[in-house]
């Protein structure tokens, strides 16, 4: 497919790790020079060759602006019309990417607000993800001294389903300004899991209050299962939190997935 140089670039993937039967991780080669902000998303698109047309989505991306090669996180949508057929590309295989990153769920640091509330659900923590890389990055070169704390409360039906989980946990015990969760729904299905249990909404009141979070000192963020963040923001609101202290990314699907 011949597609206009000046809005796209070709792409290739380099990486492939499957986290579950439905889950994985791809890096990607953008092709050309992709300037982006901890929390915004690539539009990647395949040929669908059935339907002769280049089908794009939307997909945040988890690597961070200093990282070589753009990394994403995928939840495959059986029913989809583009999951199917990014699960078909493996290391080698070339794709679409649209040459402007878009979004505009980045990190607050100018409300005055110092703490930050991370809420999501299986792929929905890929800007998250982003958001720890970076600042990882700068607090070992002395650029960040940690006046702001990231709170993150990850959860996903079974424990298999967390692709970061272990990198939060070691950015957590090496970074006195993260704190990270993670939770499962579905403890019945999971028996060696010894975490915390239920979902985020289930959560979010009894960590706000342990951790002395509201309205007037944290910022919230929401990212992942359109219901999670419309239960999430009800009890944000409920506690407290202004509107301008919420911010959310929905993944909107078909079904009750992630991503299509």
């Amino acid at each position: 497919m011949n597609l206009p140089p000046d809005k796209f670039y070709s792409a290739r993937v380099t990486h492939r790790a499957d986290i579950a039967p439905d889950l994985w991780m791809v890096r990607i080669n953008p092709g050309g020079d992709f300037r982006f902000q901890p929390g915004q998303y690539a539009t990647l698109g395949v040929e669908d060759p059935q339907k002769q047309k280049l089908v794009e989505r939307a997909y945040s991306i988890v690597s961070a602006p200093h990282e070589p090669e753009l990394e994403i996180f995928i939840e495959l949508v059986p029913q989809g019309e583009l999951t199917p057929l990014l699960y078909k590309l493996h290391p080698g295989a070339e794709l679409a990417m649209r040459r402007v990153p878009k979004g505009r769920f980045t990190l607050d640091t100018k409300s005055g607000r110092k703490n930050h509330l991370l809420l999501c659900t299986v792929t929905g923590v890929a800007p998250f993800v982003s958001y720890i890389r970076s600042l990882g990055k700068d607090a070992r070169e002395g650029k960040f001294a940690g006046e702001h704390h990231l709170y993150v409360i990850n959860a996903a039906s079974r424990s298999h389903e967390f692709g970061y989980r272990e990198e939060f946990e070691e950015a957590a015990k090496a970074f006195p300004w993260l704190t990270y969760v993670a939770s499962i729904s579905r403890p019945w299905e999971d028996a060696d899991w010894k975490g915390e249990t239920g979902r985020v909404e289930d959560l979010v009141r009894k960590y706000a209050d342990a951790w002395g979070l509201d309205g007037s000192n944290t910022s919230a963020y929401l990212c992942g299962h359109p219901q999670m963040i419309d239960n999430s923001k009800g009890i944000l609101f409920r506690h407290g939190f202004p509107k301008d202290a919420v911010r959310e990314e929905v993944y909107w699907i078909p079904a009750k997935e992630a991503q299509s």
